[in-house]
């Protein structure tokens, strides 16, 4: 038993997997930051053009 929990305390196979998803976890969060970031400014821009071109005459 005492090698058994030895061999599973050095084994590290898991780790890199559990290291990615956590990385990856963080990747998506930070992309759904920056588009409810941009989303707000965008409408803002859109909303603007369309009051700029809507004065234009033809």
């Amino acid at each position: 038993m005492k090698q058994f929990l030895r061999t599973f305390m050095c084994d590290e196979n898991g780790a890199v997997t559990v290291d990615w998803v956590v990385l990856a976890a963080a990747v998506v969060g930070l992309a759904a930051a920056i588009v409810t970031a941009m989303q707000a400014n965008a409408l803002s821009l859109t909303g603007s053009i369309a009051s700029f071109l809507a004065g234009w005459a033809f």
